[in-house]
């Protein structure tokens, strides 16, 4: 406890809101060479998703197990109104206060942490930790796959320390996420005054009308897995400040979330064609943000359960809920789950992690790694919506 709660201090101390770069690197970079970590760091990317810095540590060989875990150091911002500084790690009661305590700096402690206890192992365990999971995500952990990939570093499975618990520590493990996608659509007119409208044309209703086709359509309902796909609304502007003007432009932005019944590239064309068919001026973009994935119940999900039971007593509930996480990358690498801590205080105030909390994942992490390295290496589980591992 002592290990993964000094080192979860040292890490929130660090301001690292995203991207994050230099600092929080050199302390993690620390406690894993202490550990006979192999440590390569680099930075990649340019404006305006990048530069981001990247880490990848390694331990041990091929002759046995290849487990993997990932995670991030990056932060998001803290916001005014917190009780005391959100980079002071703070113990206040049983509670650990600071920004990223949960998410995430407070299970890359612990794994960290566990780590230590298997140092002698056969096989090899390594840490792939990106500083922007919080932010565009364009050079984090998809670069650290490719060096990966560069390297012949191929992990059987993968564990993602998002903090997934909902209630208790191991109530749940995320199995899976639905896709996102958020679009654009623009549409334009001609700007004229309200009395004279024949010399103009109000874009305004026909956007109206691409709307309402949207709003209209069920996508699907849902799988044995997977909750519905839906698509929001998630602003819709003009920005015309004058009353006796007919604008010149209308734009609605959707956001789409969906299961491993849909792809990111269907959707955005569907909206491409609702919009041309209403109003062939129209305009549609399109950032998929990543595609759902499913590592179906097996070896992978058991391990974690099993370890998570023999820690807490609890039998965790597998679920895709929730938003999106780089465990949409590395789903394509190997099967993926995620575990880690209680997120009632993410991306809050006052963020914190409870001290027991805190050692009884450090207790799981070790229990999932003893079993990896103490057994024959276990059968990977096929991923679907990802590569086939």
């Amino acid at each position: 406890m002592t290990q993964a709660l000094d080192l979860a201090k040292a890490l929130i101390a660090v301001p690292s809101v995203t991207p994050a770069h230099g600092e929080v690197f050199d302390v993690l970079e620390a406690a894993l060479k202490a550990q006979g970590f192999e440590v390569e760091r680099f930075v990649t990317g340019e404006a305006p998703d990048g530069p981001v810095e990247n880490l990848l540590a390694t331990r041990g060989d091929d002759n046995g197990p290849h487990f993997a875990f990932a995670g991030h150091l990056d932060v998001v911002p803290p916001g005014d109104g917190w009780a005391s500084d959100a980079f002071n790690p703070e113990i206040r009661g049983d509670l650990l206060h600071g920004r990223g305590a949960v998410d995430m700096k407070g299970s890359i402690a612990a794994f960290t942490a566990a780590a230590h206890r298997m140092r002698d192992h056969t096989g090899r365990v390594t840490l792939i930790i990106t500083g922007d999971e919080e932010g565009p995500a364009t050079y984090g952990t998809v670069a650290l796959i490719e060096r990966m990939q560069e390297r012949g570093l191929k992990p059987g499975l993968c564990l993602v320390g998002e903090p997934t618990s909902a209630h208790r520590l191991g109530d749940t493990i995320k199995i899976g996420r639905r896709g996102s996608v958020n679009i654009w659509i623009d549409v334009a007119g001609t700007q004229g005054h309200v009395a004279y409208p024949h010399l103009a044309d109000n874009p305004i209703p026909a956007l109206i009308r691409i709307l309402a086709a949207i709003d209209a359509i069920v996508l699907d309902e849902g799988t044995d897995w997977f909750q519905p796909s839906n698509i929001e609304v998630t602003t819709v502007d003009v920005g015309n400040p004058a009353t006796n003007v007919i604008p010149a432009k209308a734009s609605a932005r959707l956001s789409i979330r969906f299961n491993d019944k849909q792809t990111g590239a269907a959707l955005v064309e569907r909206i491409m064609a609702i919009a041309a068919a209403e109003n062939p001026r129209a305009t549609v973009t399109a950032r998929i943000s990543g595609e759902a994935f499913l590592t179906p119940p097996g070896d992978l999900s058991t391990l974690v359960s099993d370890a998570i039971q023999a820690v807490t007593g609890l039998a965790p509930e597998l679920s895709t809920t929730g938003g999106t996480s780089d465990a949409r990358f590395l789903s394509r690498l190997c099967p993926t789950v995620e575990f880690g801590l209680p997120n009632a205080t993410m991306h809050k105030l006052d963020e914190a992690v409870a001290l027991d909390d805190l050692a009884a994942l450090t207790e799981i992490y070790a229990t999932i790694l003893s079993r990896v390295f103490d057994s024959q290496p276990l059968k990977s589980s096929s991923v679907i919506g990802g590569a086939i591992a």
